[in-house]
């Protein structure tokens, strides 16, 4: 059952409650004025599932894309570097980007796997991440700024060694070619620092 059907069900419980069967002049007012609010309700519930200018500012990351990654364990540390690649597709009829990342680590191939999209209802930016190196599932919500062009999410994941960690993350608009994604996690004194920094310039 999606959203609108999930929405008109409710009220429609509601108005079931509340409204009499027809018997005169007073009960027809009633469910005609039911029959309104019901409309009211499935118009509401139809824009807020439709992409709207949230969704316009993804449309930013849409295509393909290599990418150079750099990370850091802990403050002080030498950068590991890495390269990827990735693609940014829409799903659901534009209602999430889906990113389709290939890459390597330590050596190693590793492939992740993210969805981000905007909920017209909370009015936020919602993500997901997943990746071969975890069976945890990452997520995040946040704003974008229009000066700054930035989205700047607040997150968390499941780490086998410290829990629960929670970080922040910036995607960052540099032209319609250049992208930037940073994460900031917590150190061992909870002193914010930057974990990662990824570089998405438009393949050719």
């Amino acid at each position: 059952m999606n959203s609108i059907a999930r929405c008109a069900a409710l009220l429609a419980l509601s108005l079931t409650l509340f409204v009499p069967g027809p018997s005169g002049a007073a009960d027809k007012d009633k469910k005609a004025q039911a029959d309104a609010e019901m409309q009211a309700m499935m118009a509401k519930a139809k824009e807020a599932g439709t992409p709207g200018a949230g969704h316009e500012v993804l449309k930013n990351f849409e295509g393909e894309w290599t990418v150079a990654s750099k990370s850091w364990m802990k403050p002080g540390d030498k950068p590991q570097q890495s390269a990827g690649t990735s693609t940014f597709s829409w799903v659901l009829g534009g209602r999430f980007l889906k990113q389709d990342f290939k890459g390597n680590w330590g050596g190693e191939d590793f492939t992740g796997l993210g969805y981000v999209g905007y909920d017209n209802v909370k009015k936020e930016y919602v993500s997901v991440w997943m990746d071969s190196m975890s069976t945890g599932i990452a997520q995040a919500k946040g704003q974008y700024d229009t000066a700054t062009k930035t989205i700047t999410d607040q997150g968390s994941f499941s780490c086998p060694i410290k829990g629960n960690v929670n970080y922040r993350s910036e995607w960052k608009i540099l032209d319609k070619d250049k992208f930037s994604f940073s994460m900031y996690m917590p150190d061992p004194n909870g002193k914010e620092f930057r974990s990662m920094e990824m570089l998405y310039k438009r393949a050719k």
